[in-house]
């Protein structure tokens, strides 16, 4: 039965779900404990896990249905499906081409919302209809979900998505009409799908920041977004994106994937020794430059400043480690 009211908005919310039972109760509690005048459509895509996924999802459908759980919202629409699935994308792809709302969004199954994240976000929409594209700001949290950083976010810019994406994923919420209207999400990526919607989504409607801490986004070992095996192939998948959308390579994207394919190449000598692996980067940042770019191009050097160099991927990893302050403003570059 449609969802769709003229009383109160619907906003759905995806969870892509695969082997994450450690952190998926509190994910879910996060959504479905949200107060606001609104329906949640919850719809968790499970990849066929092989861990206690799938009987923490039926728990809290049982929950559900027999009214063993506060609602605190207008109500809440919980569905569920587990099958094997062609990765990350394609499990969100699944579950907002099944979402009855107006408003859409997806969380992994290891962050979280904060209180009043989905009210915070009903309100921008319904005060300004305009708008395509909502994003706020989030906590990075450790495995036990002590924050321990935060993502640098800031007012819209389209062009300066080329170069650093500012949009924090969990933090943000679209329309429906306007996912449809842009052609959704590339099943071919596999870590810069997020960055290449709100590409598109920005370069046809208007995107609004808002100035909040909406969600909290989990920094632990296993997550693709901090495993060094990962990283380059993420920093090349967001280069590349840089040059299909700008028509440039950005010193930033190409000196974050040099980075990442120094310290997976280069012999301990260098990469446990920090000005060596800089030097190594920025020649390697240089050289590729005028590859990519037929050049060097001179305006784009103010761009490798020390601030912006923290904004790069690494720093989710240096949280990890404990190499970097963690109430400094860092974040990821896809």
């Amino acid at each position: 039965m449609p969802l769709q009211t003229a009383h109160y908005p619907v906003i759905s919310i995806v969870t892509p779900s695969f082997n994450q039972g450690a952190f998926l109760t509190e994910t879910i509690e996060s959504v479905i404990g949200q107060t606001g005048d609104f329906h949640i459509d919850y719809v968790i895509v499970d990849g066929g896990s092989t861990d206690n996924s799938v009987d923490i999802i039926k728990k809290y459908d049982t929950l559900l249905r027999d009214g063993h759980l506060p609602v605190r919202c207008r109500g809440i629409s919980y569905r569920w499906l587990s099958e094997k699935d062609r990765g990350q994308s394609d499990a969100i792809i699944k579950g907002i081409s099944m979402a009855e709302g107006g408003i859409i969004a997806w969380l992994n199954s290891d962050d979280v919302y904060l209180p009043g994240a989905l009210q915070a976000a009903v309100d921008v929409f319904r005060l300004h209809p305009e708008t395509g594209l909502l994003y706020g700001d989030a906590q990075y949290c450790d495995p036990s979900g002590n924050v321990i950083g935060k993502y640098r976010t800031e007012a819209f810019n389209f062009n300066k998505l080329a170069w650093f994406n500012f949009i924090c994923q969990p933090s943000t919420f679209f329309r429906k009409e306007v996912y449809v209207a842009v052609g959704g999400l590339d099943m071919d990526l596999h870590y810069a799908m997020d960055l290449d919607l709100w590409i598109r989504i920005g370069k046809r409607f208007p995107c609004q920041y808002l100035p909040e801490y909406l969600s909290r986004y989990r920094l632990h070992e296993t997550s693709k977004t901090i495993r060094v095996e990962t990283l380059y192939e993420s920093s090349e998948e967001a280069l590349r994106l840089a040059m299909k959308y700008f028509r440039w390579a950005p010193l930033t994207r190409i000196y974050n994937s040099c980075d990442f394919s120094c310290r997976a190449r280069l012999p301990r000598l260098v990469t446990g020794n920090r000005p060596a692996l800089i030097l190594a980067t920025v020649i390697c940042t240089l050289l590729r430059s005028l590859r990519l770019n037929r050049g060097i191009r001179w305006k784009d050097l103010h761009l490798l400043t020390g601030d912006n160099v923290r904004k790069l991927s690494r720093s989710r990893l240096e949280i990890m480690t404990g190499t970097t302050d963690a109430g400094s403003d860092n974040q990821q570059t896809e």
